[in-house]
């Protein structure tokens, strides 16, 4: 299974997405949308699983949950916006972590790419931005690909500077 993992969009539609999620099977987005019209223009390259962010004003927080805790070729997945990172994780999310933790924990808000196993033993990933807001110099996103029981391929996107024209168009 192919899945394009994007988050901290801020209402940034990149044009690139449709040749770049080619062939992916699902997308995920980790919250901080910025527009209801980036979810539609997701849902139609691939299904989309996303959370809301904060950010996201109530049309997105209608559509898509604070929390998203799903299974996929038998990996567990948990999914929120502000996830902290490995050595610095909110006192809520260790405890979660420590008490159910996934196989896959993804989350955006920091606008720093990252991808570790962290101490307990869970796949902590966080594609960085896909926006112009924020401190980050290049947008990006992650490729994963997935089989029964592991992640066997992480790829890292880089979709140009953050807000460069060349690259992505604001939405409104």
């Amino acid at each position: 299974m192919k899945v394009a993992l994007l988050s901290d969009t801020h209402g940034t539609i990149d044009p690139t997405w449709a040749e770049r999620f080619s062939g992916c099977d699902e997308i995920w987005h980790a919250g901080d949308f910025g527009s209801l019209q980036v979810a539609e223009a997701l849902q139609k390259l691939a299904p989309l699983r996303g959370v809301y962010g904060n950010i996201d004003g109530p049309e997105i927080r209608r559509a898509f949950p604070e929390h998203l805790r799903f299974e996929v070729e038998g990996i567990s997945i948990w999914m929120t916006h502000i996830g902290g990172q490995p050595k610095k994780y909110p006192k809520e999310i260790r405890q979660q972590l420590q008490q159910s933790p996934p196989d896959l924990f993804v989350c955006g808000h920091s606008h720093i790419v990252r991808a570790e196993r962290d101490r307990f033993g869970v796949f902590h990933i966080n594609p960085g931005a896909c926006g112009h807001e924020g401190f980050h110099l290049i947008n990006t996103a992650m490729l994963l690909e997935l089989s029964p029981r592991k992640v066997t391929s992480l790829r890292i996107l880089e979709f140009g500077p953050r807000g460069g024209k060349s690259s992505s168009a604001r939405m409104p």
